[in-house]
């Protein structure tokens, strides 16, 4: 029975070199995929690149003023973050300051300007009939381009008139349709009403609304950042209004029916590409029971309309930032805007429709400018903390493993590579930013990494103080080792999630750091730091146990003479043959 035995244990003690194979290959295909990638550094958080900071205030409409409630700053607070996530801007900050202001910390990188410009649009979200619509400039009125699909509709786009109508004719054609829009808008109608209360129609109010909104609407002009500013604020659901929408950097104005659909009644919108056919990028809709409805009354209506009061305007902080055309009804709540979409322009769209209604309205108080400058003396400071730390543990290491710290400093490095090159693979992944708590979960990972070695280190000695030599001491020493680093990291990662998961903001990061690193000691010591000790027992240098080894049997109080394994010597009895 012996010796099978030993023929595992031999076989077991002949194969360390797959291990530091198998980790040396990930170590250099994390690094390929970096360099690969683009992205050799991890990507910075706010207070270590700098960022903005904005500061916004919730306003109530009048008679509303118990709207500003914690529920409703909270559900902002949530809608705000998807948007501003949903750009892809990692380590963006949005928590509530007081009992109206909110703050967002954007940091400096890729589509942070967009996602200011976003997170400043904080109004509500509607779909609203467009009963005119003209360039600026005194430019012919646009017209839709392209076809429509089957399922859905297309992005307007401004383009010239057709030759067979002039500038003036159109616009006369159009401004009689909109007054008998605006007539028929105003018989009073519950479903018009704002909120369902039965709000007046502006011509149950006065007779003469309708024409003072075409004044309005005939004034009004878009490319002076004054009037867009004022255009259409304070417009009630159940009113006609008017507003101002950018295509393609021309502006235009709109007058606009009543409020039809409500932004809350979209359950969701993603930008897709379009594979089987030639739409490319489009934005897919899907509304809620109550907005399907609505959704499918308005496109049959506007169906039967010519242009543009075949248009439906999505109005978003009372600017049109889209305005497509409808060729036919469409139910079942599912529909496609298409059109000359870049991605870019299809993302900032379904961004808008999924997270663009908010309960309050807000105001931008504040935008500050967050340089980098503190963070960046703040992280250099914990550097020289962390190279003091680990200038420490390598002296206590020499001083007390001797030989046997080339293994301790060897595993150290390797850690420290897979966490740099993870890291930095994590930036462009998930959006995870390097800020200053992730750098002090990093540093306290150096002590769980040294406290896994030194555990190994002292239960390998113990077996040489036993009377063993180092071969079988390192196999022996390793299971009871392997129990205590797998219990101690198995803590240190239950405190790293639970710290995650109740908390929010950079502490976070500091969490992410510490399990991370965790999960990576574990992998260093199991397929570095063992199979690199077991070649290691194979030397003269460390196997005779040389007096700088680390090992010396002497220097351990080991008592001659040594044993080579633990199998007692059998009585041997002598028998006729």
């Amino acid at each position: 029975m012996a010796a099978p035995k030993k023929g595992r244990s031999a076989s077991a003690q002949s194969k360390p070199g797959r291990s530091l194979a198998l980790i040396l290959i990930a170590i250099a295909a994390l690094t390929g995929g970096m360099f690969a990638s683009g992205h050799t550094t991890p990507r910075l958080g706010i207070d270590l690149a700098g960022g903005t900071s904005i500061t916004l205030r919730a306003v109530a409409e009048p008679g509303q003023e118990s709207a500003i409630n914690k529920t409703n700053m909270n559900t902002a607070v949530e809608i705000m973050e998807r948007r501003v996530n949903g750009l892809g801007v990692s380590e963006s900050e949005v928590q509530t300051q007081g009992d109206k202001n909110i703050i967002v910390n954007i940091p400096k990188g890729t589509n942070s300007k967009e996602a200011r410009d976003q997170v400043g649009t904080t109004a509500k979200l509607y779909f609203r009939p467009v009963l005119q619509r003209e360039a600026s400039a005194g430019a012919a009125t646009p017209t839709p381009s392209g076809s429509p699909s089957a399922s859905g509709s297309d992005k307007a786009k401004d383009s010239a008139t057709s030759g067979s109508a002039s500038p003036s004719a159109t616009a006369t054609t159009q401004g009689r349709a909109a007054s008998e829009a605006l007539k028929a808008d105003a018989t009073p109608s519950a479903s018009n009403s704002p909120e369902g209360s039965g709000s007046p129609s502006p011509s149950s109010t006065s007779g003469s609304s309708s024409s003072g909104l075409e004044k309005a609407y005939a004034a009004l002009d878009c490319t002076d950042p004054k009037q867009r500013a004022v255009a259409g604020k304070g417009a009630k659901k159940g009113e006609p209004t008017v507003a101002c929408g950018q295509d393609d950097k021309v502006w235009s104005k709109f007058l606009l029916g009543p409020v039809d659909v409500d932004g809350t009644e979209i359950d969701k919108a993603q930008a897709t590409f379009d594979t089987q056919g030639a739409a490319g990028w489009q934005v897919d809709m899907t509304f809620n029971s109550a907005g399907a409805k609505k959704f499918a009354a308005t496109t049959a209506k506007l169906a039967q309309q010519t242009s543009p009061q075949n248009e439906f305007a999505i109005v978003l902080d009372d600017e049109v930032v889209s305005h497509p055309f409808v060729q036919g009804a469409i139910g079942g709540g599912k529909a496609q805007i298409s059109g000359s979409f870049t991605q870019q322009d299809a993302q900032s769209l379904s961004n808008m429709l999924s997270y663009g209604a908010l309960p309050l309205a807000f105001q931008e108080d504040s935008v500050t400018t967050v340089t980098a400058a503190l963070g960046g003396e703040q992280l250099k400071a914990g550097l020289i903390a962390g190279a003091i730390g680990l200038a420490l543990v390598v002296i206590y290491l020499l001083v007390y493993y001797r030989g046997l710290s080339l293994v301790a400093l060897l595993s150290l490095l390797v850690s420290a590579a897979l966490t740099y090159t993870i890291m930095s693979l994590l930036g462009p992944t998930i959006g995870f930013a390097l800020n200053l708590p992730a750098v002090c979960g990093a540093i306290v990972a150096i002590g769980i990494t040294a406290d896994s070695f030194i555990v190994y280190f002292e239960r390998v000695r113990d077996e040489i103080r036993e009377g063993r030599t180092l071969r079988p001491a390192v196999e022996r020493a390793w299971p009871r080792a392997r129990r205590t680093i797998l219990v101690s990291d198995f803590v240190s990662f239950l405190a790293a999630a639970v710290l995650f998961i109740v908390t929010v903001g950079k502490v976070q990061g500091f969490a992410f750091t510490l399990g991370l690193t965790t999960l990576l000691d574990v992998v260093v010591v199991f397929l570095f730091t063992k199979p690199l000790l077991t070649l290691l027992a194979r030397t003269k240098f460390f196997g005779g146990g040389h007096k700088w080894s680390g090992l010396d049997p002497k220097r351990l109080g080991a008592k001659p003479p040594l044993r080579r394994n633990r199998r007692p010597s059998a009585p041997v009895e002598m028998k006729e043959a």
